[in-house]
């Protein structure tokens, strides 16, 4: 058998060990804040419904022991962790003996024999295949629910939405999750375009869209306003309408073409000018001009709701309750002046012994002054901005706990970089800390009282890896 196979055996076997729990108990969920955390938990959720089962769920933002410990204290006798739970499976093997857990994920694993008597261990990366970017955690539990119950296949596209929130896309997605796409577009759920790859097209003005856009980099247009309306007009496409202010939603197919054209052209001296062009991820039951439309701006509206402690909304919004969505929508608007926020005061901090610039490398430490749940945000952020010159963006942020969240990415694409390993080379050797992520975005929990000591050893492992990167 094929490593896909034995993975759908694997997920058999859960199923059917799942089966077993009485109706009458009551199962705990727990699962991340991120997009694809909601969207793990809200497959779970919808399964759950289904099969008329009682839970009860939190939505955390590191599986820290403390955390586990209280969780094994509680009077549940059964628990599935969505889209985490990898890590940490050495301590659950520990404090969970008399419970009966699922772990249903797709990082990295501490170990892949965690499988015993009361713990089954769903993760592509047991049989070799590279779940960092074939499948999200949300991708996982769909393969898991719609084994249990056909009907989840109705909801494939929330995988999708979990898997464009773990940037598992590029310009099209890995053998899984293509399946799980194909899935959606034949519940018609979504319709895939070739487009223009610019966040916010269904949302924002038109030159606005253009003004934010990093990544991919538009020469004159990128950062300056002026500069986008400038483009626009020259291009014959007027950046207002009767209503209001022109969105990409409101052109026409002459006004697209030229769009096309003269983004395109603008980048002729970029190393690929066309790489503007990908799919466009639309899902068809949602309203125009909704961030719900478009795939990657409903994984931001989940991302929202996560990272402002208000994880239920994300969980409705994908549920399809109209109320709740309301809501959420609402709560994206908080979640960008937040973001704002986080960014004036980098801006602000550039020169100061907050923020540590070496070769390839800068680190900010933002201390309490940013919410450790947007800390990765902001890292995201500068890795896709014309801002940030060098190759790695390592962000840290304070808790009230005495721990400090950190997060770690990449300029660009990361070719072959494995983010989590460079994490883990740095925490290596130093005492209470714990690593996580994957190849793409990765972090650590340290202990606030040794951030200083981190900082050094990160400064010589960036470095290094920078070095290995130019070379």
């Amino acid at each position: 058998m094929d490593s896909y196979s034995l993975f759908e055996e694997d997920i058999k076997k859960a199923v059917e060990e799942f089966k077993k729990i009485p109706k009458t108990d009551v199962i705990r969920i727990v699962s991340h804040l991120d997009a694809d955390g909601i969207s793990s938990a809200s497959l779970m959720v919808k399964c759950l419904n289904n099969d008329n089962r009682k839970y009860s769920i939190s939505i955390i933002q590191q599986i820290k022991k403390e955390v586990l410990k209280e969780l094994a204290r509680e009077p549940y006798n059964y628990f599935i962790f969505t889209d985490l739970g990898s890590g940490a499976l050495t301590e659950i093997e520990k404090l969970f003996k008399e419970k009966k857990v699922f772990i249903l994920d797709h990082h990295e694993p501490e170990k892949k024999d965690a499988d015993g008597d009361n713990i089954f261990f769903l993760n592509p990366h047991k049989f070799g295949i590279n779940a960092s970017k074939e499948v999200s955690g949300a991708g996982v539990v769909y393969l898991f629910a719609s084994c249990l119950d056909d009907k989840i296949k109705e909801f494939a596209h929330i995988a999708i939405i979990g898997a464009m929130g773990d940037m598992q896309e590029n310009n099209g997605f890995e053998k899984i999750n293509n399946e799980i796409l194909k899935t959606a577009i034949d519940k018609g759920k979504i319709k895939v375009i070739r487009g223009l790859r610019l966040f916010g097209a269904q949302t924002k003005p038109l030159h606005k869209v253009l003004e934010y856009c990093t990544d991919p980099f538009i020469p004159g247009v990128t950062g300056n306003e002026s500069g986008a309306i400038q483009f626009l007009q020259q291009l014959g496409i007027n950046p207002k309408h009767d209503k209001g202010w022109t969105k990409i939603v409101h052109l026409n197919a002459e006004e697209m073409k030229k769009l096309v054209a003269g983004v395109i052209l603008t980048r002729l001296g970029e190393k690929n000018p066309e790489d503007v062009l990908g799919n466009v991820y639309l899902l068809r039951e949602e309203d125009h001009e909704s961030p719900t439309k478009d795939a990657k701006e409903f994984a931001t509206l989940l991302n929202a709701c996560g990272r402002l402690d208000k994880a239920s909304l994300g969980i409705g919004t994908c549920l399809g309750d109209e109320k709740i969505k309301k809501k959420a929508i609402y709560l994206m608007g908080n979640y960008k002046k937040e973001i704002i926020s986080s960014l004036k005061w980098y801006d602000k901090n550039k020169t100061s012994s907050l923020i540590t610039k070496g070769e390839g490398y800068v680190i900010i430490n933002a201390q309490d002054q940013i919410r450790s749940t947007l800390i990765g945000t902001l890292a995201s952020i500068l890795s896709k901005s014309n801002n940030v010159q060098e190759k790695f963006i390592m962000s840290m942020a304070q808790l009230i706990d005495g721990t400090t969240k950190v997060s770690l990415r990449m300029c660009g694409n990361c070719n072959g970089t494995d983010l989590k390993q460079i994490i883990d080379a740095i925490i290596e050797e130093i005492p209470n800390c714990e690593a996580g992520g994957h190849a793409n975005a990765a972090g650590a929990l340290i202990p606030t009282d040794i951030e200083g000591d981190f900082i050094e050893k990160a400064k010589v492992v960036l470095e290094k890896r920078a070095m290995e990167e130019i070379v």
